[in-house]
């Protein structure tokens, strides 16, 4: 593969991972609203792992805890794309920060619990993601080969994420 094409390959998943980052923004932080008005006015900080805000009717809200990880395992992904010579810590430290961003932001506006098995789940969530990057280099050959596919796979799900955006936005018209 030539330079000029690892470039603009390279180029397309930092313009994905952006998107991606700004997708997940508005889902943790803005709860899918259009509206600061629709966002919750909440101050909680729960430090107990699996207690607190995933406890309904005195039970563990499984759905939170596996949508906390799923919605991380594409950071993940792009994070092995990106940087696939870094170590597991180093590749993992970006998206704990960013998810501890997320936790601490909320906080500060009010606009959510703090939780750490939120925090946790997305660890995890960028852990798996990291993971699967590497079990895909291993099934596909090569990290070039790889990062087309999944960057071709990341378009696909943008387009579609954009699409359902767009179709939130006109039906809150």
């Amino acid at each position: 593969m030539t330079e000029e094409l690892k470039r603009r390959q390279k180029l397309v998943t930092i313009s994905l991972l952006i998107i991606y980052l700004v997708v997940l923004t508005w889902i943790i932080l803005f709860k899918m609203t259009f509206s600061f008005e629709e966002l919750p006015h909440l101050r909680k900080i729960n430090l107990v792992p699996f207690a607190g805000s995933v406890i309904i009717n005195q039970q563990i809200d499984l759905d939170e805890i596996i949508n906390n990880i799923l919605i991380f395992i594409p950071f993940g992904i792009y994070m092995g794309m990106l940087k696939p010579d870094w170590r597991l810590i180093k590749n993992i430290a970006p998206i704990a920060s960013i998810s501890l961003l997320f936790e601490v932001t909320q906080y500060i506006f009010a606009i959510g619990a703090t939780d750490i098995t939120d925090f946790s789940g997305n660890t995890l969530g960028g852990i798996i993601g990291i993971s699967a990057y590497f079990v895909l280099c291993k099934l596909f050959k090569t990290e070039a080969r790889t990062n087309r596919i999944l960057n071709l796979l990341a378009i696909i799900g943008t387009v579609g994420v954009i699409a359902l955006m767009g179709l939130l936005i006109l039906s809150n018209r």
